[in-house]
């Protein structure tokens, strides 16, 4: 009985050496994706997203989606048939504009009117979405129906005269393209 015992704890120690080897004989057969790989993959998996999407699954963008939820637009720009170009400010964005205006971030969100006014203010009206290559300088319709000037230089400038960082560009998403801001755009 223990022949048996020994026998079979043997060729159970074999077997997992042999199963141990195959593992890392396919590990060493497949091939390691590169840094530049996984961000085609995630960019990939990011054009897939709408613009909403794309923003939510960003945390550095979570005001802008409780900002969009208020005023009721989340659900405007999910729109597949459309193609949108999206200004979108960091958190750190919004914060400075709300010490900038002197409100709280709950007294914009109750202000529905300024607040859609602001956030349709932060996407270009257009047909196509609108890439990094096709921006020229010049006067751009935004869907507030407010103008915002692209300087020669490349920033922003909002009606208020203030200059704006484009600092990501082309984030592609099934319904258009996503800028990456770091100022909140305002108005008149």
């Amino acid at each position: 009985m223990k022949l048996i015992k020994i026998a079979t704890i043997s060729t159970l120690a074999v077997s997992l050496l042999g199963l141990s080897a195959c593992n890392n004989m396919m590990a060493a057969d497949m091939p390691m994706k590169t840094p530049a790989q996984k961000q085609v993959m995630q960019n990939q998996m990011m054009s897939d997203m709408n613009v909403v999407q794309i923003a939510q699954s960003n945390s550095d963008f979570s005001i802008l989606v409780e900002a969009l939820q208020a005023a009721g637009l989340a659900g405007a720009l999910t729109d597949t048939g459309a193609s949108y170009t999206v200004l979108a400010p960091t958190n750190a964005a919004f914060a400075a504009a709300l010490q900038e205006s002197g409100m709280t971030k709950a007294q914009l969100f109750a202000n529905k009117p300024l607040l859609t006014k602001i956030l349709t203010y932060h996407v270009i009206k257009g047909n196509t979405p609108v890439y990094q290559k096709h921006v020229k300088p010049g006067n751009y319709t935004m869907m507030s129906n407010d103008t915002l000037v692209i300087t020669p230089q490349g920033k922003l400038m909002d009606e208020m005269g203030r200059t704006t960082n484009i600092v990501k560009t082309d984030i592609a998403a099934s319904n258009g393209v996503v800028h990456v801001i770091d100022r909140v755009l305002m108005p008149r």
